[in-house]
């Protein structure tokens, strides 16, 4: 179990030094950090003691976190307030930051592992090799999903057996994470980042279709990358949490932020949302917690006002449900009955769910606030040009995306056949000149 281990740390190092190996040292300190910040934790019965050294962990985690993802972004917000006000003020605070890759992911993730132990929820592992892997482990370690100590760490303590049944799934998971990443959001990448660079350009139906195709591209790439991950890790033995659960097929925004990056809608719920006084403390201080949560969630994608406005238009949207208390309902999971009737309402949640998430992405994909407000504005001009339609031939890939998604969602078995297409497809796609990384790497 420890060669297992040990093996596994050291491929991960190996994994994330190979992008750049200066931030190895980011890693493990947060790793030595939380390590002996847990075990004092659990040795200590003085409630003071024990908040403080919680409050260190959270210190540093959000210190580190802080400086290397927001630091410009705070300097060049507070410029930018002074120069609303008249004073100018020169930008020679502003440092040449580089973001580590998956900072935003492990350092979440070290910091629930000293929460979990401050509430009594586990016990600190000894065992230094087994959590330095639980912290670093490559599949997920640079984006997601976001694994609790709880779920991940027990595996690491446990011997590990090569399971046939859970390679195949694995390998099957990976090859649709690769179709979904190379096939389908690497199709759309060029097209989107060209509309996008350059909306004042085109019609408002090809401002549309630039939405709707970066709504699938950001779902292929980022549902895309967790699929690949949860199926390398099966490989190994390891059984990683679920991170989006067909959230396109959603009926309303409550239903969408169960299914959508769940790993960190559920991180924020428990160490956020939930201290906070959930939605026990009353209405409107319910409203301010929801409101909390996703304009936090909005700041976790990124140092930028984008997304911060992306984040209380979620809010906004999830509001009237919190207040008629229907934010709870369609926790079954079904998309439609027999029933025309329920299945014709069914349909129209599902397309005004997604409507108003893809409104929403504009301001995620906007390089400014004001791009935004400019690109939904372009798009009441409801002309069709030729590169509409040229666009709408994507709409087939969009399509085929559906279709397997559906699949999937019904437990349907995929037939071996379509399975060789998809590898093909895959193949095929990795000719293209330019490859898009991963979306959220940047974050």
């Amino acid at each position: 179990m420890k060669l297992q281990n040990f093996l596994v740390l050291v491929a991960s190092y190996v994994f994330y030094g190979w992008w750049d190996y200066r931030f190895l040292s980011l890693i493990a300190l947060s790793t030595v950090v939380d390590y002996f910040i847990g075990i004092s934790i659990h040795e200590s019965d003085n409630k003071k003691i024990r908040k403080r050294l919680l409050f260190l962990s959270a210190l540093f985690n959000l210190g580190l976190l802080g400086f290397f993802k927001y630091y410009n972004f705070f300097v060049d917000s507070w410029i930018d307030l002074l120069a609303s006000i008249g004073y100018t003020v020169e930008s020679t605070w502003t440092l040449k930051v580089i973001l580590p890759v998956g900072i935003s992911f492990y350092t979440f993730q070290t910091m629930s592992y000293s929460i979990d132990i401050y509430r009594k929820q586990m016990k600190p592992t000894r065992d230094f090799v087994a959590f330095a892997a639980f912290v670093s482990f490559f599949p997920q370690l640079v984006a997601g999903p976001i694994e609790r100590a709880s779920n991940l760490l027990p595996q690491m303590l446990a011997k590990r057996k090569f399971d046939k049944t859970k390679a195949l799934k694995g390998i099957e998971l990976i090859v649709w994470g690769l179709f979904k990443k190379v096939v389908i959001a690497d199709s759309f990448a060029p097209i989107v980042n060209d509309i996008f660079a350059n909306y004042t350009d085109y019609s408002g139906g090809t401002l549309i279709m630039g939405a709707v195709l970066f709504a699938f591209q950001i779902y292929g790439d980022f549902s895309g990358y967790s699929d690949i991950a949860i199926g390398t890790a099966r490989l190994f033995g390891f059984d990683l949490m679920t991170n989006f659960n067909f959230p396109y097929f959603s009926r309303s925004i409550g239903e969408f932020w169960r299914k959508w990056h769940i790993s960190l809608s559920t991180w924020f719920r428990d160490y956020l949302y939930i201290p906070l006084g959930g939605s026990k403390v009353g209405k409107w201080k319910g409203i301010r917690n929801v409101f909390a949560i996703f304009l936090v969630s909005g700041f976790w994608h990124g140092a930028n006002w984008t997304f911060i406005v992306w984040g209380g238009i979620h809010a906004l949207l999830f509001i009237p449900s919190f207040v008629l208390g229907t934010n709870r309902r369609h926790l079954e999971d079904k998309v439609a009955t027999t029933s025309i009737l329920t299945y014709l309402k069914t349909t129209a949640q599902v397309l005004y769910t997604f409507f108003v998430v893809t409104v929403a992405w504009v301001f995620f994909r906007a390089d400014s606030i004001r791009d935004a407000f400019q690109y939904l504005g372009g798009i009441q001009s409801l002309k069709v040009d030729a590169t509409s339609f040229i666009m709408y031939s994507d709409i087939l890939l969009i399509l085929v995306l559906l279709v397997l998604d559906f699949m999937r969602y019904k437990k349907k078995k995929i037939h071996f056949i379509l399975w060789v297409l998809m590898a093909i497809a895959i193949v095929g796609s990795l000719n293209r000149e330019i490859q898009a990384e991963f979306i959220y790497f940047q974050f």
